[in-house]
């Protein structure tokens, strides 16, 4: 499994400012060291703002993933590699677009309702048509014709 852009942007996030609020409302605002990807974060340099507004100097720490609330990073982060497409839309039409993508695909193929018809009719359609069951006369002494009623 790899990893999504959102983590991918907060490794770039690396070396610079951040700010993060923690779920117990503490806000850390310092240089990100590193960055895991179940988001655990080491900073330095961190000013930290506590619920009741005082606030402290620490050289270093360490924030759990799964405490963090929400990350503030950079602007200069938008400009991002991640960020960019690669080659025209017709090209990655389907590769890793979700549902609408295999059901696009799907019609294409011809696939589900309104499709063209196929020897059988499928269920519940009219049996007549090409390759749709007894459209003929009827055989001697056989059951009547099936078809469309004319």
């Amino acid at each position: 499994m790899s990893i999504g852009v959102p983590i991918k942007v907060l490794h770039e996030a690396e070396g610079h400012i951040i700010t993060c609020e923690t779920n117990t409302g503490e806000v850390y605002r310092g240089k990100l060291i590193e960055a895991e990807d179940n988001m655990n974060c080491q900073m330095t340099t961190v000013t930290v703002t506590h619920r009741d507004s005082s606030t402290a100097i620490l050289e270093n720490v360490y924030i759990r993933g799964s405490k963090i609330r929400f990350l503030i990073l950079p602007d200069m982060l938008k400009n991002a590699p991640m960020f960019k497409r690669h080659g025209n839309k017709a090209a990655n039409a389907g590769a890793g677009r979700g549902k609408s993508a295999i059901l696009r695909a799907q019609a294409a193929r011809g696939r589900g309702r309104g499709g063209p018809p196929t020897r059988g009719g499928g269920r519940g359609q009219w049996q007549g048509g090409p390759g749709g069951g007894n459209t003929g006369p009827a055989a001697p002494g056989g059951p009547a014709r099936r078809g469309r009623p004319e």
